[in-house]
């Protein structure tokens, strides 16, 4: 099992500022719109050297995505920044009618997302964005593990003709990814290669895939380990080529059972090659308030969990 070293640990939506804000010194096509949430959005720093592309639209979420498909019409590149929740749920008609529909080159930019919001409670912890995003014809679907990867992806994205869905998080992760990757979307990143389970896991679940493998190297398992940053368009090829060598797969998702990665991947399996697989993901339930490292105990999404459904996964073989 390979290690993966890391220096410093940061929170994901740092990432998501980084990559934006070079965005502004880059490209000048792409325009910011907030429903004030700036500072937890990182956005501080495309504020204050772009003020003239930073739109403060207050708290009108179903406003912002109006005004973001309508400025993709004069060739503008819009990012919206807005926790998870309210990207989604609180504005899924507007993203439906207005961005899906007609295709429109809107970035959705989503914060704290998942169980680790914490403290916040389950009334801001979507667990159901990723399927109801993935469900949208035309929408690609993008969940990145850490700083870095978060950074890379939100750069990529500008130039990606069409709406996306960038998910992201509030807290501190490592960060083990390297800071000048090319993160092409829709394409697999094999983190470690091995022969008797697959781990094919998305966002923080990655790093604790990663834990999850050494544990199990030091049970005699061989476990591959794939980090899937996009749900939507999925690599197939990658996930097929490893549950051929593997003959079982975990998924790992900080999503709720029904409609995230686990799903996407036992479609894939149905049609091309049927293969035990077991879900590490909420149990179709809300969550609740508590510390992110509590939450993801308590909720199935530890390391040691992932150990467990691999365990489980290799004796369905």
């Amino acid at each position: 099992m390979k290690d993966f070293p890391y220096t410093e640990s940061k929170d994901t939506r740092s990432g998501f500022g980084a990559g934006l804000h070079e965005l502004g010194r880059t490209n000048p096509d792409v325009v910011a719109l907030c429903a004030d949430l700036t500072g937890s959005l990182k956005m501080d720093a495309f504020k204050k050297d772009f003020p003239e592309r930073f739109f403060q639209v207050g708290i009108a979420e179903a406003n912002m995505m109006g005004l973001a498909a309508g400025m993709t019409i004069g060739g503008k590149i819009p990012f919206t920044g807005t926790f998870a929740n309210f990207s989604t749920g609180r504005v899924y008609d507007q993203i439906r009618q207005s961005i899906a529909y007609s295709g429109k080159n809107v970035k959705i930019c989503a914060s704290h997302a998942g169980l680790t919001l914490g403290e916040d409670g389950a009334t801001h912890q979507i667990l159901e964005d990723l399927g109801m995003m993935r469900m949208l014809p035309h929408m690609a679907v993008i969940n990145p593990c850490d700083y870095n990867q978060t950074k890379a992806a939100t750069i990529a994205i500008a130039a990606y003709e069409g709406p996306v869905y960038l998910r992201f998080g509030r807290p501190v992760v490592p960060n083990f990814t390297p800071a000048d990757q090319k993160f092409e979307i829709g394409k697999a990143v094999m983190l470690n290669e091995g022969t008797d389970v697959s781990i094919i896991a998305t966002g923080h679940l990655v790093w604790k895939a990663i834990l999850a493998g050494h544990i199990l190297a030091e049970k005699g398992i061989s476990a591959e380990i794939i980090n899937i940053h996009t749900i939507k368009p999925l690599d197939e090829a990658a996930i097929l080529a490893s549950v051929a060598k593997t003959g079982c797969v975990v998924s790992a998702e900080e999503h709720n059972r029904l409609g995230g990665l686990g799903d996407s991947i036992a479609q894939v399996l149905v049609k091309n090659r049927p293969a035990p697989q077991e879900y590490v993901a909420v149990n179709d339930s809300f969550g609740e308030s508590g510390t992110p490292e509590q939450l993801m105990e308590k909720y199935g999404l530890s390391e040691q969990d992932i150990v467990a459904a691999a365990e489980r996964a290799i004796a369905r073989k």
